[in-house]
């Protein structure tokens, strides 16, 4: 690069930081959009919509139906591309509440996602040649005419004469969509809906009576919502809806309706709030402090450490900060404190590439190359360690992205976006910003350093050591679980996202701002209950034009006594006059959440295995590989267990933070080893190939480790309460890493390469 465009450079790279930091503060316009403030935030932050729905007749519900709709309710909110972080939960034996973040208009929200009710499929005519419904015109308020639809008869009529050939159970799917016309070439639309297996057997039957003759009602909540007519025998459990001049409006609410028709319960809306944040600003402010102090940490460390190649660093660590804020705006992703902490997280192992790559420089000089050689050589070696983790973990990402379910997805799509933009930063920002300081003349040897010769470390000399410690660690962490089990009923102290508790909403007698529910009213119920583990929020009616001073407190499950000492709390200490209502609720997370959370770990951890044996090309890798993601896992779960630290929304985005950073730190152990075995060839000494590559690559590991360490402890010493139950195991989980990723993954590698045999 020659010296004017590396000034050109570095003054794009000022005013990059300049122009896209003055939007990411204050934003474009006055209404200050694409700035940080503008970030769709979680219900903790921003607050949101809360919707109750009452279960229909006087037949009470059973809890595996109540289960089944609950989890309906959720991929419904999902489909209508609410935020990932909603909840849908049980109140009570009949009840099922939403709570949607970052809306204020519970109408709107009630709008779209329909009225849950029963979706019934009826025949025009029974097999007696009744018929079970009629056809009219009315005239619209626009002045044009339709045709409307009526019951012919009583519907329990209809039903006995075996006319229903479908039920909302039998439909899994409904969606609205462009196709394009093969007699006129035009863009049509249509409704595109999906079978179960049974519906599937009872439309191909209803079908092949109805073919070129009737038309099957579609019969939602009390009307009819569609009434096509059959063209043709449908067998293979998809059906398109088109035609009547459906546009594409219409056809998402025929969709819409379908779908919410599905459920295996009739629900009518009982209540709709506006429930304020969980956590005030200052909880917001002080994670942003935390993270400026944090970032400022880390860019004084690697400018203290590398110098030159620092600065650079120190620059595109900006920059990543800026995209990533510019990308939650843009993609519209929903933010929460747990995401913040997420976020501060990602800086710290940002860190991970350019302390790879400056190691990989160091260590060209060392041999005698130009500075300017280094930097090209330091990049190419460092690219497949670099690539080989970040795709691991992207693979990890987008499966759970495809696969899971509520806070597993928004944790998952936060995750790529952090992967992708810090390989973005390190790969092509850092270069291009060290080429542009070179280039200026930033050019002496003194600038960059030099690799020192580091004697091999014998760390497979203690590989038995490492094991056992390990191994008491994680028994540890079992003996913890079942005498917890015993002493407490639950292995794990979970929270209410997890086993579910009592909701209490009271009438305060003045507005109490977020602060003082912090400081004052929730100690005083926690002294009560003897569990600091309580949610509070405010809520006032979504069509009150003022405040009702509402505050909903969700506490873990209390009995009779404890609940009536809560009241007694209220109503004494801060003046609570009207009626405390309360109700049971379910928990947030659901058991077909958990499930999918479980499932989507193990297709990714299969997945990632899968990719390290074919890019190493020996399954042994790939194993010793998810043998220390798991080690990693059962140490945290232990730190949990031992702690009873609350296991709750962060226990999930922390397990998962843990698994990408695990494997990240294996793969550039593999990948050093991958490089000396490849020069030494088939005669080398694995043990000292091992030894070896766990020395050369130990600064890396104690670089990457401590600056990641220091964004999560100023994340803890500042943050609110909350966000110290995330930042805690994080900071277990970044010591494990550490230690498995020097100790632990190694060992097993070499383990399994003297103990048993590749296939060639």
């Amino acid at each position: 690069m020659k010296k004017s465009r590396g000034v050109i450079t570095l003054i794009i790279t000022v005013l990059l930081i300049a122009g896209l930091g003055f939007i990411t503060v204050c934003g474009i316009d006055s209404a200050h959009r694409g700035s940080a403030r503008n970030i769709k935030r979680g219900l903790d932050l921003a607050g949101g919509v809360s919707i109750t729905y009452q279960v229909k007749g006087d037949t009470q519900p059973s809890a595996e139906d109540m289960s089944d709709t609950v989890y309906k309710l959720q991929k419904r909110v999902e489909q209508e591309n609410y935020s990932t972080e909603s909840q849908v939960y049980q109140e009570g034996s009949d009840r099922i509440n939403i709570e949607i973040p970052g809306e204020s208009n519970a109408e709107e929200v009630l709008e779209n996602l329909g009225q849950p009710g029963s979706l019934l499929f009826i025949m025009q005519y029974d097999d007696a040649g009744n018929v079970n419904y009629t056809q009219g015109l009315n005239l619209t308020e626009s002045g044009e005419y339709e045709f409307t639809y009526t019951l012919a008869r009583p519907l329990e009529e209809i039903e006995a004469s075996g006319s229903i050939v479908l039920t909302g159970t039998d439909v899994s799917g409904a969606d609205a969509r462009y196709y394009t016309d093969q007699l006129t070439g035009a863009n049509e639309v249509m409704v595109d809906l999906t079978l179960t297996d049974e519906g599937t057997a009872k439309f191909a039957a209803a079908t092949a009576k109805a073919a070129g003759k009737w038309s099957i009602g579609i019969y939602y909540d009390g009307r009819f919502i569609s009434v096509p007519n059959v063209n043709s025998v449908i067998s293979d459990g998809r059906a398109q809806i088109s035609g009547g001049g459906m546009d594409f409006e219409k056809a998402s609410q025929l969709a819409s309706y379908i779908r919410i028709g599905g459920l295996k319960l009739e629900l009518e809306e009982l209540s709709s709030n506006v429930v304020g944040a969980q956590l005030g600003e200052k909880a917001i402010e002080t994670s942003l402090y935390a993270g400026a102090i944090g970032l400022a940490i880390v860019i004084i460390f690697m400018i203290a450490v590398y110098r030159i190649p620092g600065i650079a660093s120190g620059l595109a660590l900006i920059l990543y900060v800026i995209f990533t804020l510019l990308s939650l705006n843009f993609l519209n992703l929903t933010l929460t404190l747990p995401g913040i902490a997420g976020i501060i997280l990602s800086i710290g192992m940002a860190v991970d590439a350019n302390v790879i790559i400056f190691a990989r420089i160091r260590e060209e000089i060392a041999t005698g190359k130009t500075v300017k050689s280094a930097i090209d050589i330091g990049f190419k070696k460092a690219l497949s360690a670099i690539v080989d983790g970040n795709v691991t973990t992207l693979i990890a990402a987008f499966v759970l992205m495809l696969m899971g379910t509520g806070p597993v997805k928004g944790f998952a799509q936060t995750l790529a976006l952090g992967i992708v933009l810090s390989m973005f930063t390190a790969l092509v920002i850092t270069k291009q910003i060290l080429k542009a300081l070179f280039a200026v003349g930033l050019k002496s040897e003194k600038f960059y350093g030099r690799a020192k010769e580091i004697k091999s470390v014998d760390f497979l000399k203690k590989k038995i050591i490492f094991f056992a410690l390990s191994g008491i660690v994680i028994v540890l962490g079992f003996v913890f679980m079942g005498v917890n089990k015993g002493v407490h009923g639950n292995a794990m102290n979970y929270s209410l996202e997890f086993s579910g508790g009592t909701s209490f909403q009271a009438s305060m007698p003045r507005d109490y701002t977020l602060e003082e529910i912090d400081e004052q009213i929730k100690p005083a119920i926690a002294a009560v209950i003897g569990d600091n583990n309580i949610q509070a929020a405010k809520i006032r009616d979504s069509v009150a034009e003022e405040d009702t001073h509402t505050i909903s407190i969700k506490t873990r499950t209390l009995d009779e006594d404890t609940r009536a000492a809560v009241m007694d709390v209220l109503r004494t200490q801060f003046g609570v006059t009207e009626e405390v209502e309360y109700q049971n609720i379910s928990a947030t997370i659901s058991k077909e959440m958990r499930s999918d959370a479980v499932v989507a770990v193990i297709i990714a951890t299969v997945c990632m295995l899968f990719y390290i044996w074919l890019r190493f090309k020996d399954v042994r890798f790939a194993a010793s590989a998810v043998i220390a993601l798991v080690h990693d896992v059962l140490v945290v779960l232990a730190f949990y267990a031992i702690t009873r630290i609350s296991v709750g929304n962060t226990f999930i985005a922390c397990m998962l933070t843990i698994v990408g950073y695990s494997i990240n730190a294996t793969i550039v152990i593999f990948d050093r080893v991958r490089e000396n075995l490849k020069a030494v060839g088939p005669k080398a000494d694995v043990k000292e190939i091992v030894n070896r590559s766990i020395t050369q690559t130990l600064t890396r590991s104690i670089y990457t480790s401590l600056t990641t360490f220091v964004m999560v402890l100023v994340l803890f010493i500042m943050g609110v309460s909350s966000i110290r139950d995330f930042a805690m195991p994080l900071m277990a989980g970044i010591v494990c890493g550490a230690y498995s990723s020097v100790c632990i993954t190694g060992a097993l590698w070499y383990v399994m390469r003297t103990k048993i045999k590749a296939r060639e």
